[in-house]
C-alpha cells in the first residue's frame, strides 16, 4: 500500500498472488536476472493487472521491505548478499527455499497523517513494541529533521496466517508511543484495521 508513490505497508506473500501466478512471476524474475548476468541480491518489480504482469524494474539493492521476505523464507538476505560479494556460495540450497507463514511491515514516519508531509522535531518519547521485529536507527532524544528520509522505524509482524500477522501488528501499533514529533502512527493504526486491507483487497 502506497501514498505519494512511496510504500507504507508491505506484506509477504502477497494476497494478490496465488501459487501459480507467484511461480510465473518468480520464473520471469530469475530469467531476467540470468539474461543480464546479475549476481547479487535484488528485487524484480512487476505491474500486475488481473493475471497478467509486466516487468517494471530491477532494484539492484536490498529494498526497505526486505524484512517481510526474510521472515517468510528464514533467509538473512543481507548476510547472503555479503556472501555473494565475497565470492562465497549461498548458505542454503535455492531448491529448499519456500514460504512459511505471513509477514506484514509498516513504515513509521515523522509525517503529518493527513497530508503525508514530512515533520521535524525531537523524539521526546519513543516506545517501540516488543514481540515483533523492529528495525530503527533512532533513539529517544534524537532530532528528526527534514533533510533526510523521515522514517523512524519499520515494524514487522509475522504469523502462521495473514490474519495472525495483522493482529500481531495491530497489537504492536497499540503499544507504540511517540511524543515530540507528529507521526503517521494514527494512520497506520487505521490502515491495518481497515476492512479492505484485512480482506486483502
Amino acid at each position: 500500500i502506497q501514498r505519494r508513490h512511496q510504500k507504507v505497508l508491505e506484506e509477504a506473500p502477497s494476497p494478490a498472488l496465488d501459487p501459480e501466478l507467484r511461480a510465473r512471476m518468480s520464473d520471469a524474475a530469475v530469467a531476467f536476472a540470468r539474461a543480464i548476468g546479475y549476481e547479487s541480491a535484488g528485487t524484480a518489480e512487476f505491474v500486475l493487472e488481473g493475471r497478467d504482469f509486466w516487468f517494471l524494474e530491477l532494484n539492484a539493492r536490498i529494498q526497505v521491505e526486505h524484512p517481510v521476505t526474510e521472515l517468510v523464507t528464514g533467509i538473512d538476505i543481507v548476510r547472503e548478499q555479503l556472501r555473494i560479494a565475497s565470492g562465497e556460495a549461498l548458505s542454503f540450497q535455492v531448491t529448499d527455499c519456500y514460504l512459511r507463514g505471513h509477514a506484514v511491515e509498516v513504515r513509521l514516519y515523522a509525517e503529518d497523517p493527513r497530508s503525508f508531509l514530512p515533520q521535524a522535531g525531537r523524539l521526546e518519547r519513543l516506545r517501540l513494541p516488543e514481540g515483533i521485529r523492529v528495525d530503527s536507527g533512532v533513539r529517544e532524544g534524537d532530532e528528526i529533521g527534514t533533510a533526510y528520509d523521515p522514517m523512524i522505524a519499520k515494524l514487522i509482524a509475522a504469523g502462521d496466517t495473514r490474519e495472525e500477522a495483522l493482529e500481531r501488528l495491530t497489537q504492536a501499533l497499540r503499544g507504540t508511543e511517540i511524543g515530540g514529533v507528529t507521526t503517521n502512527l494514527p494512520f497506520l493504526r487505521w490502515l491495518v484495521a481497515h476492512p479492505l486491507v484485512r480482506a486483502g483487497r
